[in-house]
C-alpha cells in the first residue's frame, strides 16, 4: 500500500499536476465517453421550416375574411 502522505501526479500539457487523494485522473476513454453521450449538434445553420402548419407568417393573413 502506498504512503498516504505521498501525492500522485500526472503529466499534462501545462506541466506536472498533483492529484487529489481518492480522485483518479481522467482518461482518454472517459473523454470519448463524454463526447459520445453529448447531444448531437447541427454542423451548419438550419433552414427555417415555414410551410404548412409551421408557417407563422401564413397565420397572419387577415385579408381572407
Amino acid at each position: 500500500m502506498s504512503d498516504p502522505q505521498t501525492l500522485q501526479t500526472e503529466p499534462t500539457p501545462e506541466g506536472e499536476q498533483t492529484l487529489i487523494p481518492g480522485v483518479r485522473p481522467i482518461t482518454t476513454r472517459d473523454r470519448l465517453t463524454l463526447l459520445m453521450d453529448a447531444l448531437l449538434r447541427p454542423s451548419g445553420a438550419q433552414k427555417p421550416f415555414d410551410i404548412g402548419l409551421f408557417d407563422g407568417a401564413a397565420r397572419n393573413q387577415l385579408d381572407l375574411f
